[in-house]
């Protein structure tokens, strides 16, 4: 397991070189800092999971600088230490957020086992974050916005394989929509009663996220207090979404193709099998095929898990879909932001969006619309899309297209009409109706 990062803040010297040989023996990552502005400095780049803070230090009071010490690290633990202890500082520290408080001389005995219930804490509350995140309220394929014939494809596609146990390889670039893809095909399956628990490969490291997988035996390593399912048992009888999988690492991803082949695995550090019922959905924004010729993904594992490959499109390759997908965005955000009205989204607003390359696709989409609706009052403008945005490059292929053609040079006349319908008829030498016919058909107008 990757250790546990402990930062100790104390400015006694012989003290804190003796907490941290203490820490040390049992496997932590132990770092040091002499005062309050060291230990901040430090936060960001070691991210602790505890902190040994003193109450009384040269630049500062321990108890009044646990607020902001969890700004820099807010998935911490504090542990305050002090030479004398009273009530009212103690009472005072766990208000301000402090996970406990100890007085010096008695803290070699209990700090291991306080350290202990504090890892154990924040491993059941990141759990259930992670499963608060995935088991709420699942989405459908009614949910799934899109009229491009791409889209049409992945949909009749998810919907076919969904009532099955086949295990599905969602494909594409990073932004796409996998998840929601996945979501609903569990909620499409017999499995909707059952978890949808997912996970993000590149998030762990090989043995963190063995240890998420498959669970742990107490003892099994330093810090493993007691028994731990994992993911696989956690999602029983439902459907466990792998995201990223392409960045598993290769030891791992040959007890995860033992469990496809064989529907068993082990805890870490135990004997027994367990039976694996659940539905496995992978997603990469890699091109596995590349990753197989490199040896940097299993051959074996890789055909495992493309029973059924969908690949999602990005969102230059359906850019008709922006504006009711910009919509959709602006109505999330304005209920975000708890607006009594949705901003209207102007035609030039609309056609600055076409114009994006969206390397970040639906997130980057998402992203752009709410910022604009954060700074808008009553509509969306085409000077709120980010002016360092990238100008989509055509394809050979868009270029020639008529559709496109047509499409892009509507586009152009309207703004350099400013959204003059009249004046964009004349300008293209075509009928009032027929524009604002094109207009609905290409998806341009409010």
């Amino acid at each position: 397991m990757n250790p546990v990062v402990i930062l100790i803040i104390d400015d006694e010297v012989a003290l804190r070189g003796l907490l941290a040989r203490i820490l040390r023996l049992e496997s932590f990552s132990v770092h040091e800092a002499g005062t309050l502005q060291e230990g901040k400095r430090k936060l960001a780049d070691l991210k602790p999971q505890i902190i040994l803070c003193d109450v009384k230090l040269p630049d500062g009071n321990g108890v009044e600088a646990v607020p902001e010490l969890l700004k820099g690290a807010p998935f911490a633990d504090i542990i305050l230490l002090t030479a004398y202890g009273n009530i009212p500082d103690g009472v005072r520290a766990i208000h301000n957020g402090a996970y406990d408080y100890l007085v010096k001389g008695n803290d070699n005995d209990r700090i291991i086992p306080l350290i202990s219930r504090a890892l154990e804490k924040q491993n059941l509350q990141r759990r259930i974050r992670q499963l608060e995140r995935t088991g709420g309220h699942l989405l459908t394929f009614d949910n799934i916005l899109g009229r491009a014939p791409a889209v049409q494809t992945c949909i009749a596609l998810a919907r076919r394989v969904a009532p099955t146990d086949a295990t599905v390889l969602l494909t594409g670039e990073t932004g796409t929509g996998k998840e929601v893809f996945a979501q609903a095909i569990h909620t499409d399956s017999y499995r909707v009663g059952r978890p949808f628990v997912a996970i993000n490969c590149s998030t762990f490291g090989r043995e963190l996220l063995e240890s998420e997988l498959f669970g742990h035996r107490a003892g099994a390593f330093t810090g493993a207090m007691k028994d731990q399912k994992g993911l696989i048992e956690e999602a029983r009888g439902g459907t466990l979404f792998l995201d990223e999988i392409g960045e598993m690492a290769p030891e791992l991803q040959a007890k995860l193709l033992r469990v496809l082949e064989t529907g068993e695995y082990m805890r870490i550090g135990d004997t027994r099998t367990i039976k694996a019922d659940v539905r496995f959905i992978a997603a990469t924004h890699r091109n596995l095929t590349e990753e197989v010729a490199q040896g940097r993904f299993r051959e074996d594992l890789y055909y495992r898990l493309s029973v059924f490959e969908i690949r999602l499109p990005a969102l230059r390759e359906r850019p008709e879909d922006i504006p009711e997908l910009a919509r959709h965005f602006a109505a999330l955000a304005a209920e975000k932001l708890n607006r009594r009205q949705i901003p209207v989204l102007t035609e030039g607003f609309l056609w600055q969006l076409g114009r994006l390359s969206w390397k970040g696709n639906l997130r980057e989409l998402r992203n752009v619309v709410e910022r604009a609706v954060i700074l808008a009052d009553t509509e969306l403008t085409a000077d709120l899309v980010p002016g360092d945005a990238h100008p989509d490059s055509e394809t050979p292929q868009a270029s020639w297209n008529l559709v496109s053609l047509e499409k892009k040079a509507i586009q152009r006349a309207l703004e350099h009409a400013g959204g003059n319908k009249s004046e964009t008829a004349r300008l293209l030498g075509i009928a009032p109706a027929t524009l604002y016919r094109k207009l609905k058909e290409y998806g341009l107008s409010n």
